[in-house]
């Protein structure tokens, strides 16, 4: 995931500031998830759990860069003169998609923010594995939106 947000920062950067920010946070969010799962090259070093900051800080940006997509970055694109079908296409194929997996960053959101011990953390490995396939769909919906403006510009 961390070679597509590379990937995605090199076609689009310039295209518009939000973007750029906006991949910014995807990048920080994705180092974070891999800190958490204890992915390469941040494997645990036991195989206990998180600590609880760590997990309230990834929550807080997960939120924080949902939330950009939705009211910040995606009406940008959308009202864009250089990207007439974007508006229809978000509506109608993109857009309901994206909310799917907005629905299941909040879930988790919801279930982990205010951990404070390992028992608030019950499935907690399994509910990040299913956070990260969803972050990945996700991503690869907002790679498509981004690649119809690069077509419409």
């Amino acid at each position: 995931m961390l070679d597509r947000v590379e990937i995605a920062k090199q076609k689009w950067s310039g295209y518009h500031k939000s973007v750029d920010i906006w991949l910014q946070e995807r990048q920080k969010l994705l180092v974070q998830y891999c800190q958490l799962a204890g992915l390469p090259p941040f494997e645990k070093a036991k195989s206990g759990l998180p600590e609880t900051d760590k997990i309230r800080d990834f929550c807080e940006n997960l939120v924080d860069y949902v939330s950009t997509g939705h009211f910040e970055v995606y009406d940008k694109l959308a009202s864009d003169p250089k990207s007439q079908n974007v508006e229809q296409n978000l509506e109608n194929s993109i857009y309901p998609r994206i909310s799917e997996t907005t629905e299941e960053a909040l879930a988790f959101n919801d279930a982990f923010a205010e951990a404070s011990s390992d028992k608030d953390l019950v499935n907690f490995d399994d509910k990040l594995s299913f956070l990260g396939q969803q972050l990945e769909a996700r991503f690869e919906l907002e790679d498509h939106l981004l690649q119809s403006l690069n077509k419409q510009g």
